[in-house]
């Protein structure tokens, strides 16, 4: 009998709770009030969107305009190096408070494609190069993990690097067609003259002078002007190579037009071992194309679409959505991305 009432009370219990749990159906002014709630809360998502889109547009247009003054600042810092023929300390002082900031702003956002605008002007090419290098150098040097005073250093190596075109006479700066031999001699002389201006001045770190002489230096030995090979190459020289290389590529310039992204990216690629060094190679092309995804792009054939997936093995070999429906660019062979929209 005391087991058959244990079990009773048992089964009694399990009802009680179940009786809790099953409550009485909502009624239809509970529904509304609910429906009412959530409809709030969407309107309230949605505003909050919008703000964001907004909040980012601002900010976007505001480094717009922060990366056009800092580029005027370098042209009027490089008109003066040009006539003096040196670089005060001051002009380093000043340079490391007033622009190395901002570039380390821009090379904080997830991506650098807001660049590609920029990158299509051809005017002042030679300080917007300075500055784009400046950014793609910094937002890679972050991705490697440099300490904080590595990645100031970088930052101003990278935005000096191309300090001694200052002494390449202008008419050979922006010359349109292929320079002769003579000519092209001596605008790799920039790199010397770079180094030359920047390793006596005070408390500079050496850094910043052997990244103006290295940046043309390759892994295999065939770059110059000194011909070093591995590890001969200073480290932050590696780094500004490969953003100066990238940045050169993807650019309008007075004797030729933007190359192709796809062929920036093969081209890069095939550089991977020999010319660059693999591991920051590597890591940049890796960041680079990851960050495409849900970016809008042009195809070769005039086509637009929204990356939704990057494959691993070929990054190019994208998934793509149009809208005429999926692309799958390792099944196209004949199509590739063209540029990024910005």
């Amino acid at each position: 009998m005391g087991k058959k009432k244990e079990k009773c009370g048992a089964m009694n219990k399990r009802k009680g709770k179940l009786n809790k749990e099953w409550k009485v159906p909502l009624t239809i002014p509970e529904i509304d009030s609910l429906l009412e709630e959530l409809n709030k809360k969407t309107k309230e998502n949605q505003e909050s969107s919008v703000s964001d889109l907004y909040d980012k547009q601002k900010m976007g247009d505001h480094l717009h305009h922060q990366i056009n003054d800092i580029t005027v600042q370098i042209k009027n810092i490089f008109d003066d190096i040009r006539k003096e023929e040196k670089i005060q300390r001051r002009t380093i002082d000043g340079i490391q408070a007033e622009i190395v900031p901002v570039i380390q702003e821009a090379a904080r956002i997830p991506d650098i494609y807001y660049l590609f605008e920029e990158m299509q002007s051809k005017n002042e090419y030679t300080y917007k190069h300075n500055i784009g290098v400046g950014i793609i150098a910094t937002y890679l040097g972050k991705k490697l993990g440099l300490s904080s005073e590595s990645l100031s250093n970088l930052t101003l190596a990278a935005t000096l690097h191309d300090v001694g075109k200052t002494r390449i006479p202008e008419s050979l700066l922006d010359k349109p067609g292929k320079l002769t031999l003579a000519e092209y001699e001596e605008m790799k002389r920039h790199t010397i003259y770079g180094y030359e201006l920047l390793k006596n001045i005070p408390g500079l770190h050496p850094s910043i002078a052997l990244t103006a002489l290295q940046h043309h230096e390759r892994e295999d030995g065939h770059g110059y002007p000194l011909n070093l090979n591995g590890n001969n190459i200073y480290y932050l020289s590696k780094i500004v190579a490969i953003a100066d290389v990238f940045h050169a590529m993807s650019s309008n310039r007075v004797y030729h037009q933007a190359m192709p992204f796809y062929m920036v990216i093969e081209q890069m690629n095939r550089d991977v071992f020999g010319k660059f060094n693999p591991g920051i190679l590597l890591v940049f092309i890796n960041s680079l194309m990851e960050t495409l995804v849900g970016k809008e792009v042009v195809l070769t054939n005039q086509q637009i679409g929204t990356i939704i997936m990057i494959n691993p093995y070929d990054p190019l070999k994208v998934l793509m959505k149009t809208d005429a429906g999926f692309v799958d660019l390792r099944m196209e062979k004949e199509l590739q991305i063209e540029r990024i929209i910005s």
